[in-house]
C-alpha cells in the first residue's frame, strides 16, 4: 500500500476539521480514530468506505485507529462475525495493532458510570412497558410525557438498578433511562434508554451479565475510554450527537472521564446503485435463501466481493474517488466496476478461454500434429513475459463468433469468410456440420493458411476479426459462473417498498463445460485472469483438482468510461 508521502492527500470537510484541530492543539496534535462495527453480520461495501476513511485519516496524520467491536447485543452477535470482520480489515490492507477492542471490555466501567448518573440525578429506572414508553415519547411535532416513575429517588433507582444487575427482574420489565427533557425538539434527547435487561449468553462474557448497555450509551463511553479524538460516524447518528456530548460532559464533570473529550463528526454513507447496503436486508437475503451465503459473489459484502475477484487496491481507490460528503447521494455501480477493471487490467494475466464452445476442425492441418505458439501474458506489464499455447487440428471457439447467415455488421467467422485466430493462423470456414437430432450446428470444418503463423499474412491481406480459441486436445474443462446485478432497479425496494420484488432472477448463470488453456492447471483459489475478449475472472474456492470453477469478476465493457466521455462532450 502506498504511503501518504507517495500520493497526494485527499481533502474533505473531515480532514479540514482535523487539520484545524492540529493547528489549535485541541488534542495535543493527536489523531485517534476508530472503526466500531457490531459483530452481527459480515461487513459490506459501506463498511469498506468507513474503514478506508478512519484508518486512512489515522495514517495520513500519523495517528492511530482502533478496531472496536460494539458487542452490546448478545442475541445477534457471534464469534464467526468477529473473525470475518478482522479478516476483512486486514484484507483491505489496514493494521489495527496487536489486538482489537470490545465494548464488553468496558462493561464494568459502564455500569459504574450508570450508577454515577443515577446518584447525580441524571438517570432513573423506568418500569413502564415498551408500549407505554412509545406512546409517551411523543412525535416529531409534539412533546413527550414524563414517565410516572421519573420522580423516583436516587436511592430507589440505585436499588432497582442493582436488582436489574443481579437478574432479579424479567426482560422488558424495566430499563434505565437518562433524565434529560421529554419536551426536547430532538426526540433522541427525550430520556433515552441507557440499559435494558436481557438474559442472554454473550459470545465473550458468557452469562456474567444480564443487563446490557444501549449502543447510544456505550459508544460515547468507549470513545472516551480509548482516548479517541475524532469519532467519525454516518449521517444517521447526527441527531444522536447532542446526547453523545451530554453524556460525556456529565461524566467528565463527575470525574469519571478526562478532558478533552472526543468529538463526533458525521459523513454521508455509501449508497450504490442496484445494490442494498442495509445489514438487515443482507441478513434477509441470506436467511431467506435468495443467495448462497454471506460470501456469495453477488453479495456486496467484503467476503462476497473477495470471492468474486475484487482487489483491495481497487476498493481503496474506489473509496478515495467517491470522497467524503455531508449529504447522501447515489454512486453509480459503473464507477466501482471501472475501478476494478483499471486495477485488474494492470495485474491480471491474459489467457484464452471458451465459455460457450463450438468445435472447429482444421481439415488441412495434419492429424496428430501439434505446435506451441507464443502468447503475451499482459500487454500492460512489460515484465509479465510470454507463454506457450498449444495448437492442434481441433479447436474450440465461441458460438457467438460464428454466424451462418451474418448481418451486415457481423465481421467474425461465417461460411466462406476468413478470420484470424489469436497468435495463430488465418482460417476460412468451408463447411457447417449439423446435429442430426436437434438440427443445431455441431462443428465447423475450416482450412488454414500455414503462411500466416503468428497472425499476419505475408501477402499483406487483411481480415476484420480476430478470434480467441483453445486446442480441443489440450484444453481443460471448467465451470464458469457469470454474475449480473442482484437487483433489477437502481434503488431496490424504492417503488414497491419490498426489496424482494426487485431481485434479479437472472443474476447467476452457470456455464459448463467451458474450456481453458492448459497452463491454468495449477491455478489456485483467488487467482485472477483476463479471459481475452470475455472479461476478468477469478478462481473460486469451490474448485477442486481437475475441476476448476471461475467467477466472472467484471466484464470488459466499460460503462463508466462511456458515461465520462458523454459528460465531457456536454
Amino acid at each position: 500500500m502506498e504511503s501518504p508521502a507517495e500520493t497526494p492527500k485527499p481533502s474533505d470537510f473531515i480532514r479540514e476539521i482535523i487539520t484545524e484541530d492540529q493547528k489549535t492543539g485541541k488534542y495535543e496534535k493527536r489523531v485517534h480514530t476508530r472503526f466500531p462495527p457490531e459483530p452481527n453480520g459480515y461487513l459490506h461495501l459501506g463498511h469498506a468506505k468507513s474503514i478506508c476513511l478512519n484508518f486512512g485519516i489515522a495514517q495520513e496524520f500519523g495517528g492511530k485507529c482502533n478496531l472496536r467491536f460494539d458487542d452490546t447485543n448478545p442475541e445477534k452477535e457471534e464469534q464467526e462475525y468477529v473473525n470475518s470482520i478482522i479478516d476483512s480489515v486486514k484484507w483491505l490492507g489496514f493494521d489495527f495493532g496487536p489486538e482489537a477492542f470490545y465494548a464488553s471490555d468496558y462493561f464494568d466501567f459502564m455500569c459504574r458510570a450508570a450508577e454515577y448518573l443515577i446518584s447525580a440525578g441524571h438517570a432513573y429506572v423506568d418500569s413502564q412497558t415498551a408500549e407505554e414508553m412509545r406512546q409517551n415519547r411523543g412525535t416529531l411535532t409534539s412533546p413527550g410525557k414524563d414517565s410516572p416513575f421519573r420522580g423516583r429517588s436516587a436511592d430507589e433507582n440505585l436499588r432497582l438498578f442493582l436488582e436489574m444487575r443481579e437478574g432479579r427482574h424479567e426482560d422488558g420489565s424495566m430499563v434505565l433511562r437518562a433524565k434529560i427533557d421529554m419536551a426536547s425538539p430532538n426526540i433522541n434527547m427525550r430520556d433515552p434508554a441507557l440499559y435494558r435487561i436481557k438474559h442472554a449468553q454473550h459470545h465473550r462474557t458468557g452469562s456474567s451479565w444480564c443487563i446490557y448497555p444501549m449502543y447510544t450509551y456505550a459508544h460515547p463511553l468507549e470513545d472516551a475510554v480509548e482516548n479517541i479524538t475524532h469519532s467519525i460516524c454516518t449521517l444517521e447518528f447526527e441527531d444522536q450527537r447532542p446526547f453523545y456530548d451530554w453524556l460525556l460532559e456529565r461524566l467528565a464533570d463527575g470525574g469519571l472521564l478526562r478532558r478533552p473529550l472526543p468529538g463526533q463528526l458525521e459523513f454521508a454513507r455509501l449508497n450504490l446503485s442496484y445494490t442494498v447496503l442495509s445489514k438487515r436486508i443482507l441478513i434477509q437475503l441470506v436467511s431467506e435463501g435468495h443467495v448462497k451465503g454471506w460470501d456469495d459473489p453477488r453479495m456486496p459484502t467484503i467476503s462476497g466481493i473477495r470471492r468474486r475477484g475484487y482487489t483491495p487496491e481497487a476498493l481503496r481507490n474506489f473509496c478515495e474517488r467517491i470522497g467524503v460528503a455531508k449529504r447522501d447521494s447515489m454512486v453509480d455501480l459503473a464507477l466501482l466496476e471501472y475501478c476494478i477493471r483499471e486495477d485488474l487490467n494492470r495485474r491480471a494475466s491474459r489467457v484464452m478461454a471458451v465459455l460457450r464452445p463450438l468445435k472447429v476442425v482444421i481439415t488441412n492441418y495434419p492429424e496428430g500434429q501439434e505446435e506451441e505458439l507464443e502468447a503475451i501474458n499482459n500487454p500492460e506489464d512489460l515484465n509479465a513475459g510470454t507463454r506457450k499455447v498449444p495448437f492442434s487440428r481441433e479447436l474450440y471457439i465461441e458460438q457467438d463468433d460464428f454466424c451462418e447467415d451474418p448481418p451486415k455488421q457481423f465481421f467474425r467467422l461465417a461460411p466462406g469468410r476468413e478470420v484470424r485466430l489469436r497468435y495463430a493462423y488465418f482460417i476460412t470456414c468451408d463447411k457447417v456440420l449439423r446435429d442430426e437430432k436437434t438440427g443445431g450446428i455441431a462443428e465447423l470444418h475450416c482450412t488454414y493458411d500455414p503462411e500466416t503463423r503468428g497472425g499476419d499474412a505475408p501477402d499483406g491481406r487483411k481480415v476484420k476479426a480476430t478470434l480467441h480459441w483453445v486446442s480441443a486436445r489440450h484444453a481443460l474443462k471448467a465451470e464458469v459462473r457469470l454474475f449480473d446485478t442482484l437487483f433489477t432497479v437502481e434503488e431496490p425496494g424504492a417503488g414497491s417498498g419490498d426489496f424482494r420484488t426487485d431481485i434479479n432472477p437472472n443474476s447467476l448463470e452457470i456455464l459448463s463445460p467451458c474450456y481453458i488453456e492448459p497452463g491454468l492447471a495449477d491455478a489456485a483459489a483467488g487467482d485472477r485472469y483476463q479471459f481475452e475478449r470475455m472479461g476478468y475472472f477469478c478462481v473460486d474456492p469451490d474448485s477442486a483438482e481437475g475441476a476448476l470453477v471461475f467467477n466472472r469478476t467484471v466484464t470488459l465493457k466499460d460503462t463508466w468510461a462511456k458515461i465520462q466521455k458523454r459528460q465531457n462532450k456536454k
